[in-house]
C-alpha cells in the first residue's frame, strides 16, 4: 500500500510540477513577449516569440473547424489523457523511469488541455534553430511531453530488440524441427 501511495505521490508531483510551469511561463509570456517583436538571444539560435495556437502541435488541426476540431483538438486528448493517467496509476509492470516519463507527458497534454478548452487554444512562445532550419514555435508544456517521450526511447529500443531477438529464436527453433 505504501508503494502506491509513494506512486501517487510520485505521478501528482511531476503532473502539478509540469502544469505550473507551463502556466506559469504562459502568464509570463503573454505579459511580456504579448504584441512585442520577437526577443532573440545566443546569435538568434534561441527566440521569445509570443503567438496563440489554437491548433496541436505545429498548429496541426488550426484549419479545421466545428465538429471536427472539437473532436480531434478536445475530445480525443480528454480521452486519451484519462487512458493514460489510470494506465499510469494501475499498471504493475511500468518501471519508476516509465512512471516518470508518462507522468511528464500527463502534465504537458493535462496543461495544453487546459488551456484548448478554456481559451480555445495555448500560448506558444520559444523558437530554437540555425537560420531557416528552425523549431516550430512551444511552450514549457510541450517540452514537458517531449522529455517524457525521449525518457521513453531506452524503453522502446530495448523492447523491439527484445521482438527482434524472439523473433530470431523462434525462427531458428522452426529452423531446427524441419531440419530434424
Amino acid at each position: 500500500m505504501k508503494i502506491f501511495q509513494r506512486r501517487i505521490g510520485i505521478i501528482l508531483g511531476i503532473v502539478f510540477l509540469a502544469i505550473f510551469a507551463d502556466q506559469a511561463s504562459k502568464y509570463w509570456a503573454t505579459a511580456v513577449l504579448k504584441g512585442q517583436p520577437s526577443i532573440k538571444y545566443l546569435n538568434d539560435f534561441f527566440r521569445w516569440t509570443y503567438v496563440e495556437n489554437t491548433g496541436a502541435f505545429m498548429s496541426l488541426g488550426s484549419e479545421m473547424e466545428g465538429t471536427w476540431h472539437f473532436l480531434t483538438l478536445k475530445v480525443f486528448p480528454v480521452i486519451m489523457l484519462l487512458g493514460l493517467f489510470f494506465y499510469i496509476v494501475i499498471s504493475k509492470s511500468m518501471n519508476w523511469w516509465q512512471t516518470i516519463a508518462f507522468s511528464l507527458i500527463l502534465g504537458g497534454g493535462i496543461s495544453n488541455i487546459y488551456d484548448r478548452l478554456l481559451y480555445g487554444g495555448v500560448v506558444d512562445f520559444m523558437n530554437m534553430g540555425f537560420g531557416s532550419l528552425r523549431t516550430g514555435i512551444f511552450n514549457i508544456a510541450d517540452v514537458c511531453i517531449m522529455i517524457g517521450l525521449f525518457m521513453m526511447l531506452p524503453e522502446i529500443i530495448k523492447g523491439s530488440g527484445k521482438e527482434q531477438k524472439t523473433s530470431l529464436q523462434t525462427e531458428k527453433l522452426q529452423e531446427q524441427s524441419e531440419a530434424g
